[in-house]
């Protein structure tokens, strides 16, 4: 059996940048891993992904965004994580129930314990064996955005949770440190103001020992 780590954090906290850096290590090292993320690992996902995260006036109920995050992690499970985990991979996922609990929950003040029994629901109850949280400030990581997205020569378009107020991305960094306090076992709280190549030591420092154990 293959071993699931998930990447979380606010945005501009660095994680998909940290993912693709993990793989990487992971891969030159022969152990076998996919990359995977949500919402939109799958070609269902993918549809949702565009109603989920869409960057135009297209208005959802807090209701209907949490259901539709539960329905792109029922179809990821079955159809990318529970697969590769059982072909012994190392799955290493962008976002995974935590995000729900923190964005959904904390965030949008919807019923935390409802979501934890939603998300166990949707995911056939499975739980990461490591849980990165990539902490950061809410005004570093929105600035991050911002930047990254004027460096590439776009015209900033923010998507459904980048637009939300500061206030809004302060409250779902606590909720991220809330659950990390819970389980201290799972998480491993990582100092995401540092540059990429500190963070990533730290990273590869843990997933190794994860892997020996």
């Amino acid at each position: 059996m293959g071993l699931f780590v998930t990447f979380e954090g606010i945005e501009g906290s660095g994680k998909t940048t940290q993912i693709r850096k993990a793989a990487d290590y992971l891969k030159e090292r022969g152990v076998p891993c996919v990359v995977t993320g949500e919402p939109g690992g799958t070609p269902v996902g993918g549809e949702l992904r565009k109603i989920l995260l869409d960057k135009t006036a297209l208005a959802l109920s807090g209701r209907t965004e949490l259901l539709l995050f539960a329905a792109d992690r029922a179809q990821h499970v079955e159809d990318v994580i529970a697969p590769a985990m059982g072909g012994g991979e190392v799955v290493l996922c962008d976002r995974f129930s935590d995000a729900t609990v923190a964005y959904q929950g904390y965030g949008r003040g919807q019923d935390v314990g409802f979501i934890q029994a939603l998300c166990a629901f949707a995911s056939r109850s499975l739980v990461p064996d490591m849980t990165f949280l990539f902490d950061i400030s809410a005004d570093a990581g929105l600035s991050r955005v911002m930047d990254r997205a004027r460096r590439a020569g776009n015209v900033p378009r923010e998507d459904r949770f980048e637009r939300e107020r500061l206030n809004f991305h302060e409250i779902i960094r606590d909720g991220y440190l809330a659950l990390a306090r819970e389980e201290p076992d799972r998480f491993r709280v990582i100092d995401a103001s540092r540059d990429i190549g500190t963070v990533h030591h730290d990273v590869c420092i843990h997933l190794k020992g994860l892997i020996e154990r």
